[in-house]
């Protein structure tokens, strides 16, 4: 890597590419070709772009070794062997110091001599850029795995619960390190758990977040003579944030760093694989006793996952000292697949386009429990900006494990959207959700089913609305100054489906766009033209979504509409057409959505403090494999 230099490096913001501007779009994807281009140049074939994160951007490559042979007087090479390898590099428009954590990441990762721990292959800093470059561990992460499957088996979270706790065995054993103290992941959750389905082994990855542990396990320093202590500063912590939706309490508040936080990063991994969520803070309504888990780790998990700082202690302390319970306990040979029925309508169709499935959520702020000023706004961390500051900040626990579970239906080819009136009887809930991918059904199902049961423990009233659109629809309208009137192109058009069957249903029954009135988190006001044209568009049986989305140079107009009135389309279309015609009359910045489902089909529910419990049989013959 030193002979020939990657450089001229561009980071965009982590949306999809559909949802960037042209101009952002168009630098993203010189960036990645650049990036490919110059790895290859290096001798690196298949590049791709594996990933990203708060921090920064993964490329995975491989690598042929060749063997030099003397075949009948002529020498050749002979390929050898195959190299997978990964680059990692800093996002530039970070902060230096928060980029330079980069080299710390290979500094201490190349410590680490794990048979579950990526090994670091190289590291350069070339200009501004960081870049990192380690072995590939082979499979794919655990939150994919879970987004394919669903709740995983019992059995596999058994295992890489066993696998997980020899990896943080290893980090805690002090004379392996060269620093003598434990290390600190401090960003354990199922996307940086990569599962290799063929041998059920997974490796420990992405250490952004690792440190050197300040405090062991009994909550002593680490520092090994008196002038460490004396030069030390233990009023300040030097752990990294993670991952908001899984680290523990500790990490969060800015404690000392120490080996409970990869604890607590390990239990609510498990909990999230177990239950097919995407968070920890689903834990008081959808309990881990709930999710047919063997009794010993259920019981452990709920310990370790309390609000009660001594009890999560010891029910950390009560994993580790006897994970030979665990290990003895008598399960299935072949894993156990739980099916559950889908709580609310679902439709599942083959897929006619890719979809970039962006759910987007409004009537945010009556989940808040409390203001939006509170002292971790202050903290300077990508994390925390990217998940804390946007929706999270001022929410209990029930209310981040519903937002959660809803921002993870984007992660499947879905279409649609959802109403959810909580009333002091119970929840109220009107659905069109269509999925695309039948071989995702059982997960999608799980995924929603734990929306509703999530909703049910969420004790307040108000009403929740989320649209589900396909971003690669999402129509983009620029502008050069923020005086200038947005102008659509002649070319440029509103896209709608026309339903396989007509539908022209009773008009009492029928969803309107302004049911309940207008949305107090959104704050672009549309002119009164575009209103009428809204209120025509209205008048037609439909169902879909219509979201205007103004930026100072950039108006994105995000949709998914269908027709059910095969009769209207004509009207529907000039609709359609006005809309993008009335475009210049629009002022001020912000979002203005509209949402609409095909008919009142209301599903109620009743409100549960917690789901009940479901153990793993203790006689797994019991068990319809």
């Amino acid at each position: 890597m030193t002979s020939k230099k990657l450089q001229h490096f561009y980071i965009a913001q982590e949306q999809s590419i559909y949802l960037l501007s042209h101009k952002d779009a168009t630098k993203l994807k010189k960036w990645v070709a650049l990036c490919q281009q110059q790895l290859n140049q290096l001798g690196f074939t298949n590049v791709a772009l594996l990933g990203k994160g708060a921090y920064g951007f993964v490329f995975s490559a491989e690598k042929t070794s060749s063997r030099l042979i003397d075949s009948e007087h002529s020498l050749s090479y002979v390929p050898e062997n195959v190299q997978q390898v990964v680059f990692k590099f800093s996002r530039v428009n970070l902060p230096q110091h928060v980029q330079d954590r980069l080299g710390e990441e290979a500094q201490i990762q190349a410590q680490l001599n794990h048979a579950q721990i990526p090994k670091v292959v190289d590291y350069q800093k070339i200009k501004r850029q960081s870049i990192l470059q380690m072995s590939r561990a082979p499979g794919i992460d655990l939150e994919q795995l879970s987004l394919q499957q669903g709740p995983l088996a019992p059995e596999i979270v058994v295992s890489i619960a066993l696998q997980l706790a020899d990896i943080l065995l290893y980090l805690r054993d002090t004379p392996q390190h060269s620093q003598h103290k434990p290390i600190v992941h401090g960003d354990i959750k199922p996307s940086n758990v990569v599962y290799d389905s063929a041998t059920g082994t997974v490796q420990l990855i992405d250490w952004g977040s690792s440190v050197s542990a300040q405090l062991d396990i009994n909550n002593q320093s680490t520092s090994t003579n008196v002038m460490d202590l004396m030069s030390s500063d233990l009023q300040h912590s030097n752990a990294r944030l993670g991952d908001v939706y899984f680290i523990g309490p500790e990490q969060l508040n800015g404690g000392l760093s120490s080996p409970r936080f990869d604890e607590q990063g390990l239990a609510a991994t498990l909990y999230a694989l177990a239950s097919g969520q995407s968070c920890r803070y689903g834990v008081k309504v959808i309990t881990p006793n709930a999710l047919g888990l063997p009794q010993v780790l259920a019981q452990v998990l709920t310990g370790m996952l309390s609000d009660n700082e001594k009890l999560r202690n010891q029910a950390g302390d009560y994993f580790f000292n006897n994970l030979h319970y665990l290990k003895n306990v008598v399960l299935a040979k072949k894993p156990t697949q739980f099916k559950s029925l889908p709580l609310i309508p679902i439709w599942v169709k083959p897929p006619k386009m890719p979809i970039d499935t962006v759910v987007y959520g409004s009537r945010k702020s009556f989940l808040r429990e409390q203001s939006h000023s509170e002292q971790l706004t202050q903290i300077d961390d990508a994390q925390l900006d990217k998940y804390y500051k946007n929706y999270l900040m001022g929410m209990g626990d029930n209310e981040k494990a519903f937002i959660a579970s809803l921002g993870r239906l984007g992660s499947f080819p879905v279409v649609g959207g959802l109403a959810i009136r909580w009333a002091k009887e119970g929840v109220y809930i009107d659905s069109n959700l269509t999925l695309f991918d039948e071989s995702l059904r059982s997960s999608f199902i799980s995924a929603v089913n734990n929306i509703v049961h999530l909703a049910q423990g969420i004790f307040r009233v108000g009403v929740f609305k989320s649209c589900l659109f396909n971003a690669r629809n999402t129509l983009h309208v620029e502008r050069e100054s923020a005086e200038l009137p947005f102008i659509a192109d002649k070319n440029q058009r509103i896209a709608f489906e026309v339903s396989d069957v007509p539908d022209v249903d009773n008009a009492t029954r029928l969803h309107s766009y302004f049911e309940d009135g207008k949305d107090p988190d959104e704050y672009l006001y549309l002119p009164d033209e575009l209103m009428a044209v809204l209120t025509q568009l209205n008048s037609i049986h439909h169902t879909g979504c219509i979201i205007f989305e103004v930026l100072p140079q950039h108006l994105k107009i995000h949709s998914y509409l269908m027709l059910l009135n095969h009769d209207k389309e004509v009207e529907f279309s000039e609709c359609l057409a006005k809309i993008l015609q009335l475009l210049p009359t629009i002022e001020g910045l912000g979002i203005s959505g509209f949402m609409k489902l095909p008919y009142k089909d209301t599903r109620y529910f009743e409100h549960i403090n917690s789901l009940p419990d479901k153990f793993y049989p203790k006689n797994p013959k019991m068990l319809e494999l």
